[in-house]
C-alpha cells in the first residue's frame, strides 16, 4: 500500500456541491495516509471549510473559477472550461500531482475529460464503468453501467477481462465468475451483439466465464462480474435503486401499521439497519471508470457527504493497490486485449 495518496476533488460537482463535497471530504481524513486536494472557487471552498475542524496540512485549495453544469454538453464543457473545477482536477491527475480523482459532476464530461487529458492504456478500446451492487452473498460487478450505450462485442470482452482484474485485486476473489447479461441463459438467445460476445467470452482463455444470466440473478449473487453494454446497464442500476429504496419504505410502512408490528420492528431494528446499511450506494461511494491510465472515480450526483467520502476512500483503495497499473500490465501480458 502507497504510503500517501493525494486525491483531486472536484469540490463544485453534484447536486449537492460544495458543501456536502467538503463535508465528507473532511471526513475522509480519518485515513492518515490520504491528502485531498480541493478544485473550485477559493473563496466559497474556504467558507466552507470554516465549518469544520480538520487537519489544514492535509487539505490543499486550487483555485478553479468555472464550474461545469450537470446538464452541460461534454465535450463543449471540456473544449471551452479549461479552468473549471471538474477540467483542471483532471489535468491535476494527468501531470501526477494527484494520484487519483473523484467527481460528482457531469457524467459525459468527466468520461470525455478524463479520455481525452488522462488517456486510455494502450489496448482499451474504451473506458468502462463499472458499479458495485450487493447481493444476498456480497456484490456483483456490473459494467458497463453508463459510459458506452452503442457497444462493439470487442468492448465488452475488455470490460469483461477488466471486470475480472477489479474483482480479483480489489474483492480478493481468485477466478470471479463473468457473465453475460442476456434475456435468457440459453447461448442462442439474445441480440446480434450478445450472440457474437457470447463466443468470443466462451474462447476467452483468461476470465472464468460461466454463460449467460438474466437480470434477475444480479441480487442472487450467481456471478461475480455481470458484462452488458451501458444501455442495458444503466437500466438494470437504475431499477435496482429505485427498487430498494420503494422496499425499504414499504417495509417502514408496513413495520409502523400496527401496536404489534411496531413492537416486532424494535425487535428486529439492528437486522433492517445492516440490510440498509447493505442497499446504501453511499456505502459504495462511486463508480471507477476503468481502462484509463490513473484512477477516476465517479460519485452519484446526489452524493451527500458519506457517499463522498465513500467515494474518496474507493479512490485511496484503488490507487494502493495500483488497479490501473495492473489493468496495463494484463494488457501487456495478453495482447488479445489490443484487438
Amino acid at each position: 500500500m502507497r504510503a500517501k495518496v493525494i486525491v483531486a476533488v472536484d469540490a463544485m460537482g453534484g447536486d449537492n456541491a460544495p458543501n456536502e463535497v467538503i463535508k465528507g471530504s473532511v471526513r475522509a481524513l480519518a485515513n492518515k495516509n490520504l491528502h485531498i486536494k480541493l478544485f473550485g472557487p477559493e473563496d466559497i471552498i474556504r467558507s466552507e471549510l470554516a465549518n469544520h475542524d480538520y487537519d489544514e496540512s492535509r487539505i490543499e485549495i486550487i483555485h478553479a473559477p468555472e464550474i461545469v453544469k450537470m446538464d452541460e454538453s461534454p465535450t463543449k464543457a471540456v473544449r471551452t472550461k479549461q479552468n473549471s473545477s471538474m477540467i483542471m482536477a483532471v489535468n491535476s491527475v494527468k501531470e501526477g500531482f494527484c494520484d487519483a480523482l473523484v467527481s460528482a459532476g457531469n457524467s459525459g464530461a468527466l468520461l470525455a475529460g478524463s479520455t481525452s487529458i488522462i488517456g486510455r492504456i494502450k489496448g482499451i478500446e474504451r473506458p468502462v464503468l463499472g458499479t458495485p451492487l450487493p447481493n444476498a452473498k456480497d456484490i456483483t460487478f456490473l459494467l458497463d453501467s453508463g459510459a458506452n450505450m452503442d457497444c462493439k462485442p470487442s468492448y465488452l470482452v475488455q470490460f469483461a477481462k477488466m471486470g475480472s482484474i477489479y474483482m480479483e485485486f480489489v474483492h480478493k476473489k481468485p477466478n470471479p465468475r463473468v457473465a453475460l447479461i442476456n434475456v435468457g441463459m440459453e447461448r442462442e438467445k439474445g441480440n446480434a451483439l450478445t450472440k457474437e460476445v457470447y463466443t468470443l467470452l466462451e474462447n476467452e482463455k483468461t476470465i472464468n466465464f460461466i454463460g449467460n444470466i438474466e437480470a434477475r440473478s444480479i441480487p442472487k449473487g450467481e456471478c461475480d462480474v455481470a458484462v452488458c453494454d451501458a444501455f442495458v446497464g444503466n437500466v438494470i442500476l437504475k431499477y435496482t435503486e429505485g427498487m430498494a429504496g420503494s422496499l425499504m419504505g414499504m417495509i417502514k410502512e408496513e413495520l409502523m401499521a400496527t401496536t404489534l408490528s411496531k413492537i416486532g420492528a424494535m425487535m428486529a431494528r439492528g437486522s433492517f439497519v445492516k440490510i440498509k446499511k447493505r442497499f446504501d450506494y453511499a456505502e459504495i461511494g462511486g463508480a471507477p471508470f476503468l481502462g484509463l491510465k490513473r484512477v477516476v472515480i465517479k460519485a452519484h450526483g446526489s452524493s451527500d457527504h458519506r457517499a463522498i467520502r465513500s467515494a474518496i476512500h474507493q479512490a485511496y483503495v484503488f490507487s494502493s493497490l495500483r488497479l490501473c497499473e495492473e489493468i496495463e500490465k494484463y494488457c501487456l501480458m495478453n495482447k488479445s486485449l489490443d484487438r
